[in-house]
């Protein structure tokens, strides 16, 4: 029960000052007067002012409410490092004893354990203490915060979280103070870089704590790209050191950096830099050679132009060297076109030639095209959409150029409406796969337009993947030496662009074919991809064999606590694809082989936050205990002594640590008591200012 006074005024209190003030001034005028009944008009006017600011006594019913400290308890991964979770786990226990012992029925003291740990979505947060900290005290009322306790190795990454405070926050240590370590540090890593180019990456050595040896000024490291066998370079201690990386092909390039571990040092775990570059081709150069004007003449010219990462040159034979038309000189080119410095000394320049409906006139002389079969073998490509010269004379069939390619004309030419269909190898293969399933398969095949035109052709080497007319071979994707070829038995393709009938997906078979053929890593037929989510490693494998080899090995990185290789499972996941997972991957480096095809797959941050400076300090929580008015200790010198301390005192001392007793309560019940009732009030001022009037009177 406690008693209080309280007031319930009966005007607003500007109005009960006013009153005040006019009832000063007038017992000073008389007492400037001299009246003798001035202190009885004084005494009457001041009981009037008080009743109307009623005056009362209040009587609460209070239940006290207990205070409550928090034990924050870290769990994150840095605390494994020497003893420290073992220190952790020993001052937990005694401490949760200690605070319960300072619980008594006059001043109860709750006490909540708050553990904290690694983010449970796997993503790179670092320690947040103080995170976990304010979240539990955000479900108690500031008045019940007795304090709070902070058992970790002082390596907490939010700081700043917990501004204000109210209660003293200690902290005590874990670890040992003269520890020391050696960090690599990614300074700056490249996103992307040109294929057959190079690209660098930035890299700064770190020796924190106190080292017990001489260290630097050049540190070497072992540099390792896609898994292959690392090589090694010298990097400057304290400074960035630039690394070239070259860039040997599309797609994402795995660099693994790594420095050797020295004795006494405390983690290996930040001596090692995992990074991605996706590599990039730059502006890939393609020849388009057009032989006779025909309706879907600008097909391949519109496609090509669309692409921003294309440079086109198109090359057209309008009339041959014979063929005289009478037309004025003064209206032919001017400049004769680069024939020779094209097909000859700059043919490597170029990432694919395209042959459209190219008819052989000796404009190209039989030297230039048996230049061309040497550029794809040695890693050129060579696209020939056919028309019906195809199957003619003027065939380049009947050329040095047939050496490379991948069927031959009967010389047969059907015009017919047909619609082309997709081969069951086609329907594996990353060209064609998914184009029937997109336009919608009805009762008599793909829902896209027919073409009206396909040049008779026996196969003799590659890959079929779509069929016309009485199932002939239709696109035919092969692979000469280092090179490729497509040939596409029709020159109708166009009627798709136009709609005819529906149309069809002529841009997406163009264009897949097109970078297939310049060496797109999604095409690939036969071909591994890796993908993380977190802790889990999905590994998709593309085949156009029935289906791939029964056994995935996966390896773990170096160094890893479950050195063992692990055997994975591929599954079906749809024409020509397997996919296969590894959940629960540690991090670093895995590498994946199946005996035809590897990959590898980068798991976890290139540099853990946990693992960035792995010293045990007080530095970072230090701010927050000297606002609070709490203090640091550190484990090794011993566990502090607990006290309860009234709120306001100072909370520390040599050897102890200190809980504020928080005397919170809950109104139960209020009870109030007037303590100058307005009749009362008014009747002893009417006696007051009588007494006044007979004593003034006399």
């Amino acid at each position: 029960m406690a008693v209080t006074l309280s007031f319930a005024p009966l005007l607003p209190w500007a109005a009960i000052t006013a009153l005040g003030l006019a009832s000063a001034g007038f017992v000073g005028f008389a007492l400037w007067r001299g009246l003798p009944g001035w202190w009885l008009r004084a005494l009457g006017l001041g009981l009037l002012v008080l009743s109307l600011a009623g005056p009362q006594l209040r009587e609460e019913a209070r239940e006290g409410l207990p205070s409550v400290a928090y034990l924050v308890v870290d769990r994150s991964e840095s605390t494994t490092l020497e003893d420290r979770a073992g220190q952790i786990e020993d001052a937990a226990e005694a401490l949760a004893e200690s605070i319960r012992a300072l619980s008594s029925p006059d001043a109860p003291l709750e006490l909540e354990i708050v553990e904290t740990g690694q983010d449970p979505e796997g993503r790179d947060a670092g320690t947040r203490l103080l995170t976990a900290l304010d979240e539990a005290a955000a479900r108690t009322p500031p008045e019940q915060i007795a304090g709070a306790i902070l058992l970790s190795d002082g390596q907490v990454h939010d700081a700043e979280r917990l501004e204000g405070f109210p209660a003293p926050v200690h902290g005590l240590i874990a670890g040992e103070r003269d520890a020391f370590d050696v960090a690599l540090d990614l300074v700056t890593a490249p996103g992307f870089g040109i294929v057959g180019g190079q690209v660098s990456f930035g890299l700064r050595v770190r020796v924190l704590g106190a080292a017990p040896g001489e260290i630097g000024p050049r540190v070497p490291a072992l540099v390792a790209i896609d898994g292959g066998a690392p090589r090694p370079v010298l990097l400057s201690l304290g400074s960035e050191t630039l690394v070239p990386v070259p860039i040997e092909h599309a797609g994402p390039t795995v660099v693994d950096i790594r420095i050797p571990e020295r004795e006494g040092e405390l983690t290996a775990r930040n001596n090692r830099v995992i990074a991605e570059v996706n590599g990039v081709r730059d502006r890939l150069r393609v020849l388009l050679v057009s032989g006779e004007p025909h309706p879907g003449g600008r097909t391949w010219r519109d496609l090509l132009k669309s692409d921003p990462a294309v440079d086109l040159i198109h090359f057209t034979i309008l009339r041959p060297p014979a063929k005289q038309d009478g037309t004025p000189v003064s209206e032919l080119s001017l400049i004769a076109f680069p024939t020779r410095e094209l097909f000859l000394e700059k043919i490597d320049g170029f990432d694919l030639i395209i042959f459209d409906r190219y008819r052989y006139r000796r404009v190209l002389l039989p030297a230039y095209l048996a230049r061309i079969g040497t550029y794809v073998r040695e890693g050129g490509a060579v696209l020939l959409a056919s028309g019906p010269a195809f199957a003619g004379a003027d065939s380049l069939a009947r050329t040095p150029l047939a050496a490379i390619l991948p069927a031959l004309p009967s010389l047969e030419v059907i015009e017919r409406p047909f619609r082309p269909q997709i081969t069951d190898l086609g329907a594996r293969h990353p060209v064609t796969a998914g184009l029937a399933e997109a336009a919608g398969i009805g009762p008599d095949g793909p829902q896209w337009g027919s073409w009206m035109r396909q040049i008779t052709v026996e196969p003799r080497s590659g890959s079929i993947v779509m069929s016309g007319i009485e199932d002939r071979p239709l696109l035919i994707l092969d692979r000469v030496g280092k090179g490729r070829v497509a040939l596409l038995a029709s020159d109708h393709a166009w009627l798709w662009t136009r709609g005819h009938e529906g149309g069809g997906p002529q841009a997406d078979l163009l264009r897949r074919t097109a970078h297939w053929l310049m060496r797109e890593p999604e095409l690939e037929e036969e071909a591994m991809f890796t993908r993380v989510e977190g802790r889990r490693v999905v590994i998709e494998r593309r085949t156009l064999a029935e289906r791939p080899p029964e056994e995935l090995l996966a390896t773990p990185p170096d160094g890893a606590a479950e050195p063992e290789t692990r055997a994975l499972a591929y599954a079906p996941a749809g024409p020509g694809r397997w996919r296969a997972v590894l959940d629960g991957a540690e991090e670093g480096l895995w590498r994946f082989s199946d005996g035809e095809r590897m990959a590898v797959a980068a798991v976890g941050p290139p540099a853990p936050m946990e693992y960035r400076n792995p010293i045990a300090s007080e530095t970072p929580v230090e701010p927050l205990v000297d606002a609070t008015g709490g203090r640091i200790a550190w484990l090794s010198d011993g566990l502090p002594d607990l006290r309860s301390v009234a709120e306001g005192r100072r909370a520390h001392g040599r050897g102890w640590f200190g809980l504020e007793r928080r005397d919170a309560y809950r109104v139960t019940g209020i009870e109030l008591t007037p303590l100058l009732p307005a009749w009362a009030a008014a009747l002893a001022t009417g006696l007051l200012f009588l007494a006044a009037w007979r004593r003034e009177g006399r």
